[in-house]
């Protein structure tokens, strides 16, 4: 099976690219299945119901969250009414919505999703996201009633992603970072067979300060001093992920190659990486 990840959408272009780029990315890569982490995708602040349908009709088959998951008020209902988004599972027990869900990819076969958030360097706390993962994936092994898994670690150290990586290694099919909107250049296979990238990037303009327009960004780091809103940048996004081929019998990785297709960075969407 053919998984696809790609990270967070930021903003209108990472919307637009979404919409404009993905249906043929799919096909082309031949996916099974398809994540987005779309909790930028409002405005660089969270996602709306209107902003997370353009993304399911584009073609992801779920969509992730991420701290900013309840940003757009509205999402509050409306992921209550849209079981293919998913929250994370440590946000709040309080919280509506799922963190994880079991979904059916191509052929009938079942693909559970995860998403946890992580503590390090992160706003406020959060409950330990080791434990919320370690619960799901032990109710459903690989080879049982799911095919493939894949666990989405939204935090900003790398240390934290990694760790949660080799934690998972044998039990997931898929582990991979969000949330700090850079690529990194660690995809691999771990030794028991989990695919493994520190962060899989954005979904935006890369000519920017982490998709938000550079003035601001720029008067802060120089001067010390807000004056105005963060903006996303508007440019040509750049789509930014993860695609990883599972073994049909075991549901561990196989193969695992970096995505990045169309915007400013160096091309990366169809040659393949064993």
């Amino acid at each position: 099976m053919k998984i696809l990840y790609l990270g967070d959408v930021m903003g209108r272009s990472g919307r637009q690219a979404i919409s404009n780029e993905l249906p043929d990315l799919r096909a082309r890569l031949k996916a099974d299945f398809v994540v987005v982490n779309g909790e930028n995708a409002t405005g660089g602040m969270g996602l709306s119901g209107n902003h997370a349908q353009e993304i399911l009709k584009a073609g992801a088959d779920c969509i992730t969250l991420g701290d900013h998951a309840f940003d757009q008020k509205d999402m509050l209902q409306f992921i209550e009414t849209e079981p293919r988004i998913i929250r994370p599972l440590n946000f709040s027990k309080s919280a509506p919505g799922r963190g994880a869900a079991i979904f059916t990819a191509t052929r009938g076969r079942k693909v559970l999703v995860a998403q946890v958030l992580g503590q390090v360097f992160m706003k406020r706390p959060f409950d330990d996201p080791f434990s919320a993962v370690d619960a799901i994936l032990s109710r459903h092994p690989l080879g049982g009633q799911v095919a493939a898994s894949l666990v989405d670690i939204h935090c900003e150290a790398t240390s934290e992603k990694m760790a949660m990586g080799h934690f998972c290694d044998g039990k997931a099919s898929v582990v991979v970072g969000s949330h700090t909107h850079v690529p990194t250049a660690d995809a691999q296979i771990l030794e028991r067979g989990t695919g493994f990238q520190s962060d899989a990037g954005m979904c935006g303009d890369y000519n920017s300060v982490i998709g938000m327009q550079k003035a601001e960004p720029l008067r802060r780091f120089i001067t010390g001093m807000p004056k105005a809103r963060f903006e996303p940048a508007l440019g040509p996004a750049t789509l930014c992920g993860l695609l990883v081929e599972t073994e049909e019998s075991t549901g561990k990785a196989k193969s695992i190659q970096m995505i990045r297709h169309g915007g400013v960075l160096s091309q990366s969407d169809g040659a393949s990486s064993e």
